[in-house]
């Protein structure tokens, strides 16, 4: 069972959600408030926490980049429906996704699982290799680790998979498309800059190759690609 650790203001919201949530098989606790959740996303006891931005003391986004200092616990963004900003800043503080509210309790549990599914570590497959090497980057996916140039890369569990997902296709095309359905678990929605909100944060923190170019090339009208060594 995944303990989930939701923060919402919204005292009623937040009990419809947690009582569906457990329903889904979920463990669930709610707080109130952005300070109370950085504590408790910091307690190292869940898997995974849901993070409204709008809240009195400190907001969501604030919350998040706290958290994002000190854990890499996946986290899920709730958003005002249409809040395009709130939705960029979540994700260049480091949240793995964003559900937009209102929203379905289906779908919050569908990204929950989605997330969850790829933040965590698996036995390797005999037809895939354990090892990744591309340049200067090393992955070990069954360990959810990564190097780049011999030092530890610190990345969310959504930034593990985009990278992933290009380093296993270096030299290739990837499209936003296909980034979305492996990386994020799902489709990717019109207008949604999800993918190119996290390539900009995986290109910040691999830098740029000794030519100057980037590692990660948009390829425009088609994806993105790592550019092989």
């Amino acid at each position: 069972m995944s303990n989930i650790l939701l923060v919402d203001d919204d005292i009623e919201l937040s009990s419809m959600v947690a009582e569906y949530l457990g329903q889904e098989g979920f463990a669930v606790q709610a707080v109130h408030d952005g300070e109370a959740g950085v504590m408790h996303a910091l307690s190292g006891n869940f898997d995974l926490v849901v993070l409204d931005v709008m809240m009195p003391r400190l907001n969501g986004v604030e919350a998040l980049g706290k958290i994002r200092r000190e854990s890499r616990i996946p986290v899920i963004m709730l958003t005002a429906k249409g809040d395009d900003l709130d939705r960029i800043l979540g994700l260049e503080y480091g949240a793995d996704d964003y559900v937009p509210k209102p929203c379905t309790p289906r779908e919050l549990v569908a990204r929950i699982r989605a997330i969850l599914r790829r933040s965590q570590p698996v036995e390797p497959k005999s037809d895939i290799p354990e090892h990744v090497q591309v340049g200067p980057l090393s992955l070990w996916p069954e360990k959810r680790l990564a190097e780049w140039k011999g030092v530890a890369l610190s990345l969310t569990s959504t930034e593990f998979n985009l990278l992933e997902t290009l380093a296993r296709n270096a030299g290739k095309v990837v499209s936003k498309a296909g980034l979305s359905e492996q990386a994020l678990g799902r489709p990717l929605a019109r207008f949604d800059r999800s993918v190119d909100v996290h390539v900009s944060s995986i290109r910040q923190k691999l830098g740029k190759r000794p030519d100057g170019l980037l590692w990660i090339e948009t390829v425009r009208g088609m994806g993105y690609q790592f550019i092989r060594d």
